[in-house]
């Protein structure tokens, strides 16, 4: 009897220990994979005239500030944008007046854990908050045939699984990787794929994806190998989607040229007509 009490005890230690590595080892994939800045922004109408600043309610009970930009009086095209893992919304304002200037609605997602928004970032969280926000511009009287899903980096897979489930009328992906796993091994060398919790998987998602895809990238980007865009557009294709394929001469993965230029303002025009959204 007593070695079976001391039997027991020790399967509860080692149970006990094995939940606490799990969980060290999740709390500090996401300290390295999602990097939010905080801070509450400055108020929208400082920085992007026009826009106000709305209200996101997710499945799962969080309220999320975000900042919309309707499209222009009898429009409605309208570009929901999935930001990468880093700063917060502030930082997404010359990409939203680049889309504002060229005749779309905009309206920026704040993830939770992000931008003085409630909650703590994974994948799970953040494909809701994509929800939530889309919920809120179909509320708004936004058609869903009017929308174009933008995702940045690390947003571009919460777009893609936000394009699985509920088609909008184009896809637009601005330096996607293919998987989580694939991006931090080119960043680490190491095979650490057993050690994410987070999978974004960006390729499986564009596969069920039924709708025309852009993908945006530079030659240099420093951060997702080019190779890895190339192939979210190899996905899209073999998946007999209309893809189009715009490539950043010479463009980092932060660089303004990439991340609000000309060329994604215009690959954004060109999927959205293939979609049939054009802009206003």
């Amino acid at each position: 009897m007593a070695g079976q009490v001391r039997g027991r005890r020790v399967v509860a230690a080692v149970a006990v220990v094995l939940v606490l590595v799990v969980g060290v080892v999740l709390a500090f994939q996401r300290s390295l994979v999602f990097v939010p800045d905080r801070s509450a922004p400055p108020p929208v109408s400082d920085v992007l005239p026009g826009a106000r600043e709305v209200r996101l309610s997710t499945a799962d009970g969080l309220t999320l500030a975000a900042w919309w930009l309707p499209a222009p009086a009898a429009c409605t095209t309208t570009v929901l944008v999935t930001p990468g893992n880093g700063g917060n919304r502030a930082a997404r304002v010359p990409l939203a007046a680049a889309l504002g200037e060229a005749g779309f609605g905009v309206l920026l997602l704040e993830y939770r854990g992000y931008g003085g928004n409630p909650g703590s970032p994974s994948e799970v969280g953040l494909v809701r908050d994509a929800r939530a926000a889309r919920a809120y511009l179909v509320d708004a009287g936004v058609p869903a045939t009017t929308l174009v899903y933008l995702g940045e980096s690390l947003g571009a897979a919460v777009a893609a699984a936000l394009a699985a489930e509920h088609p909008p009328a184009a896809l637009v992906l601005r330096s996607p990787f293919t998987t989580l796993a694939d991006a931090a091994q080119a960043a680490t060398h190491l095979p650490v794929a057993p050690l994410l919790h987070d999978r974004f998987d960006v390729v499986a998602a564009v596969r069920q994806t039924s709708v025309p895809v852009a993908v945006v990238l530079g030659d240099v980007d420093a951060t997702v190998p080019p190779r890895q865009s190339r192939a979210v557009a190899d996905a899209a294709r073999e998946a007999d989607r209309d893809v189009v394929e715009v490539v950043v001469p010479r463009a980092d993965h932060n660089d303004p040229a990439l991340a609000s230029g000309p060329a994604l303002v215009e690959a954004v025009r060109d999927v959205a007509r293939a979609g049939g959204a054009a802009p206003c």
